[in-house]
């Protein structure tokens, strides 16, 4: 034997004691990482089963049990028998065999314990989601109401230039009619329509600075939720309630935008105006009136142009996204939000197919076995145990070969059974 193939046969009989002793307790690490994960499967299957009471417990200890033991099974089929094959047909099935495994493992397991490691977490990241959705929404419909708010200052100004004009009148600067009459009249009535319509717009101020301030209060106590220490359950159970009232909040602030309002205003505001009876001593007069009104009427025209391009671009500005909080499971949230939680996800993983490794160290382990193997011939590669059955089982041929058999004492063949000495046979 060269001495290339005797190192061989010398790592190949190393390897087989390694693997011999890694063997008595490969079985047991087994069943503890089986028995892991079924503990972890039971803590995310309960969080899954509605309902409280034995039956829960039961149905998810079945689970459990069933997990733990399908894992147990698995990875020692494939711990026997992948490192066994020899062809790369056979280690490409078997290969495929255990992928396909390894993703119901992880569908009917890995998942659940990644629900338990991490689910309260992924919980509490919903509940943090949820209040930054609210938080935009209600800062987006306070900003509308705030802008339609502002629309205030645009109507104060028309109304001042009515009154400026009607003042106008009354001194004659206008039409050139000193007094009230019918000019100063009609710019009087539009501007006690403008000044209903800011006192309009000045009391919705208080309410939507309440509105916004409650719910403020609101988001406060859901971020509050969200970091407290005790059961994740019941705080989400709190946390759907103030859900609720800021969604009702946000509605009202959406209510409370007087921008509507102004552009109903101003389109009434040219449409809809009561022009007095000419009042004027003379012909001249009534019809210096009458152009007057004329173009008070224009002005009118071009002052409602204007307020309702004001209400028009707040009504355009785009409304508070819809948030809806909805409530979810500690298992459903660790899928959701998986990116933030990738080292429990990696662990819940790990736990479950750890077992591959091992599997893929015995088959290489048992591949450079067969390679060192190679040339060798039988008796340079038996063990001592070997060939004392070896020297055992060629005693036994040889005597069977060289002594003749002896026949076989009875009364048929007439051969006397041996005489037993008498001692023995009294014991």
């Amino acid at each position: 034997m060269s001495a290339g193939t005797e190192r061989g046969a010398r790592m190949a009989r190393e390897l087989e004691g390694h693997l011999g002793w890694l063997d008595s307790f490969t079985g047991a690490a087994l069943g503890v990482l089986s028995v892991a994960s079924g503990i972890y499967t039971y803590l995310g299957v309960s969080t899954l089963l509605d309902g409280d009471g034995a039956m829960k417990a039961f149905a998810a200890i079945a689970y459990s049990v069933a997990v733990s033991t399908g894992i147990f099974v698995f990875w020692s089929y494939m711990m026997r028998l992948f490192p066994a094959m020899q062809t790369r047909r056979s280690r490409m099935g078997l290969l495929g065999a255990m992928g396909l495994g390894s993703l119901a493992i992880v569908a009917m397991s890995s998942w659940l314990n990644a629900a338990a490691l991490a689910g309260a977490a992924a919980v509490e990241q919903h509940l943090a989601e949820t209040v930054q959705d609210y938080q935009g929404s209600l800062e987006r419909a306070h900003e509308i109401a705030i802008s339609a708010q502002g629309l205030e200052r645009d109507v104060a100004r028309v109304r001042q230039s009515f009154e400026d004009l009607s003042e106008q009148e009354a001194a004659g600067t206008l039409s050139g009619l000193a007094g009230r009459g019918a000019v100063f009249r009609v710019l009087r009535q539009k501007s006690a329509e403008l000044t209903a319509l800011e006192s309009q717009i000045a009391a919705q101020g208080p309410l939507v600075d309440s509105a916004f301030a409650e719910g403020n209060a609101l988001l406060s106590r859901m971020r509050a939720l969200t970091v407290e220490p005790g059961p994740v359950e019941g705080r989400s159970v709190e946390f759907s309630e103030q859900a609720v009232q800021l969604a009702g909040i946000i509605t009202r602030l959406r209510q409370l935008s007087v921008a509507p309002l102004v552009d109903r205003a101003a389109q009434d505001l040219a449409a809809s105006v009561v022009l007095p009876e000419l009042d004027g001593q003379t012909e001249e007069n009534r019809t210096s009136q009458s152009a007057t009104i004329s173009s008070v009427l224009e002005v009118l025209q071009q002052r409602a142009a204007t307020l309702q391009t004001a209400a028009a671009e707040v009504i355009a500005m785009p409304p508070p996204a819809e948030s809806t909080y909805t409530p979810i499971s500690a298992a459903d949230a660790v899928i959701l939000y998986a990116r933030n939680f990738i080292p429990s996800w990696a662990g819940a993983i790990a736990i479950d197919l750890l077992p591959a490794v091992l599997v893929l160290i015995v088959a290489i382990t048992q591949g450079l076995i067969r390679e060192g193997r190679e040339g060798a011939a039988i008796e340079d590669t038996m063990t001592i145990s070997e060939l004392r059955a070896a020297l055992h089982a060629a005693r036994g041929i040889d005597r069977e070969l060289i002594e003749p058999p002896q026949p076989v004492a009875g009364p048929e063949t007439g051969v006397p059974p041996p005489e037993v000495p008498r001692r023995e046979a009294a014991e």
